[in-house]
């Protein structure tokens, strides 16, 4: 959906029938309203917090909506004596999905199974749990996150070549030419990225927000019945 259909839009949600009771609000509270509806939006869906409360995965219409979100990437890092660290998360990392590492030992150069992501609180105890410790015979290890990397264990049994990393990603933040950023650069046109009924259910709770700060009660009521009603 192009910026200006976005912005349009939120004005037609804030005003009355035939009022321009709102029509004076700013484009850059505009902008900000929708980006900060939809990383709200996407962190309900995501957790699970929707009306429905269904998780990321556990619809197909859930799927459906944040599949542009997902994205692919393949880290390296070091291997160290008890795992495998890491380089730093991809900077438009929002939330962790899965991965799948590739491990050697000896001849073996190149092999993948599953690692489990656990609490970093109980790393010591699981190392010494022959169920849980990291094994390449078992094909079973487990990872954590700490510091913005992720800790692949190994126990000094095997190596760590490289992790394929899936993860949810920042949404892109829409924007709209005709005002100066904070930081004095120019804003450009942006579109809000998501598919048009997910765009008008971001549009809807940015409204909520944007009559929630003006104090419009009624307005506020009604877009964020809106949102309910559709999430």
């Amino acid at each position: 959906m192009t910026p200006q259909i976005a912005y349009l839009k939120l004005k037609y949600r804030l005003n009355k029938l035939d009022s321009q009771d709102y029509d004076n609000i700013s484009l850059i509270n505009a902008v900000e309203a929708i980006n900060k509806a939809a990383i709200d939006w996407c962190r309900r869906q995501v957790h699970g917090m929707n009306a429905m409360r269904e998780g990321d995965e556990e619809s197909r219409m859930r799927m459906d909506d944040l599949q542009v979100l997902l994205k692919p990437k393949t880290l390296l890092g070091v291997n160290k004596k008890l795992f495998f660290e890491s380089e730093t998360l991809p900077s438009d990392y929002l939330w962790y999905k899965r991965i799948l590492p590739n491990y050697s030992k000896g001849e073996c150069k190149s092999k993948t199974f599953k690692s489990i992501l656990v609490e970093e609180a109980n790393v010591p105890d699981l190392l010494e749990d022959d169920d849980w410790k990291p094994s390449f015979d078992w094909k079973q290890s487990f990872h954590t996150l700490v510091n913005n990397k992720i800790r692949v264990y190994t126990n000094n049994d095997f190596f760590v070549n490289k992790i394929d990393l899936v993860y949810y990603r920042n949404p892109i933040k829409m924007d709209i030419i005709g005002y100066e950023h904070i930081d004095g650069t120019p804003s450009i046109n942006v579109d809000l990225e998501f598919k048009d009924d997910v765009a008008e259910i971001i549009i809807n709770e940015a409204a909520a927000i944007i009559a929630g700060d003006i104090e419009s009660q009624n307005q506020l009521a009604i877009n964020a019945k809106r949102v309910e009603d559709i999430n």
